[in-house]
């Protein structure tokens, strides 16, 4: 009998020792759960910051470009700017490819965002010419009596290029939908890609996953709430590959845009990407962002 009790004695003993450690377990788990929460929000509250401040950059480098062209140039600015849906976009190029001058009277020039002024649209501009610079990627139009200066910011852009011409170059297709081609838009929760012959589109293919955010984040730690939600997008971008792999072959091009850091991650599929805020469902969200990517920017020097 003392046996089986002292047996009991070193088994509950032996219990509490197990549940001591299981509560320490628990509690270190707990724990390292607590700090990777807090480090997923810190490093979110960075992210954040940091995106901040490259904005807030980018808006002083901007003034501060502005003040230096002002300062050298007497305060020269752009004269008017105006964004040109499709019906005024489909105006304005008509009235630039009616301008007809004599033998090198129309210059036309594209300047990439990375590349210089060419020397005949400075030499054109005179102290003007930085504000080609600023609206780059761009396309400019200049005429040698001065009644033409503007740049234009096309949808698709061309090669670089410049020359004077009796007439000034403008391609259809740096500006409208042209052709058979592929348009998509991709967030991180919406999906969806036409087929287009011009401006209409014959096919099209959605996917729409229900990706968490904040305020489905109820009980979960941070950190798993960041897994699983990196989880789920890195599941809708799987079904989003799929959509692009079934793309039809031999079309003119494909056209991609939306978040820029999940297109980025489907930029192979593309030949060309650009960033879009459309959103809602897949349909109407594609159908507004088609039309933000072809209107285009007109600033008159």
């Amino acid at each position: 009998m003392i046996d089986r009790l002292l047996g009991r004695k070193r088994l509950k003993e032996r219990i509490a020792e197990l549940e001591g450690e299981r509560d320490d377990a628990v509690a270190h788990m707990e724990a390292e759960e607590r700090r990777r929460g807090e480090a997923a929000r810190k490093r979110q509250a960075a992210e954040k910051r940091v995106n901040e401040l490259e904005t807030r950059v980018t808006e002083l480098e901007d003034r501060l470009e502005r003040a230096e062209t002002r300062e050298a140039a007497g305060s020269v600015d752009f004269r008017r700017v105006e964004t040109l849906r499709p019906g005024r976009r489909d105006d304005v190029l008509a009235r630039l490819r009616s301008l007809e001058t004599g033998a090198e009277g129309a210059l036309s020039a594209f300047v990439a965002a990375d590349g210089d002024v060419p020397d005949a649209v400075s030499e054109a501009l005179g102290e003007r010419a930085s504000l080609v610079r600023r609206a780059a990627p761009t396309l400019v139009y200049l005429d040698d009596a001065g009644l033409v200066s503007c740049a234009l910011e096309p949808a698709l852009d061309p090669e670089p290029f410049c020359g004077w011409d009796d007439s000034f170059r403008v391609e259809d297709d740096w500006f409208r939908p042209m052709g058979t081609f592929a348009f998509g838009l991709v967030r991180s929760d919406t999906f969806a890609v036409g087929v287009y012959e011009g401006d209409e589109r014959v096919d099209l293919e959605t996917v729409r996953t229900d990706v968490m955010d904040e305020h489905d984040k109820g009980g979960f730690s941070q950190a798993r709430y960041e897994r699983l939600r990196e989880e789920q997008i890195d599941e809708h971008l799987d079904e989003c590959r799929e959509a692009l792999s079934g793309v039809p072959a031999g079309l003119d091009r494909t056209v991609l845009v939306g978040e820029r850091g999940v297109v980025k991650r489907l930029a192979e599929f593309a030949d060309y990407t650009a960033g879009s805020d459309a959103t809602g469902k897949p349909e109407p969200a594609l159908d507004e962002a088609f039309a933000e990517f072809w209107t285009a920017r007109l600033r008159v020097i």
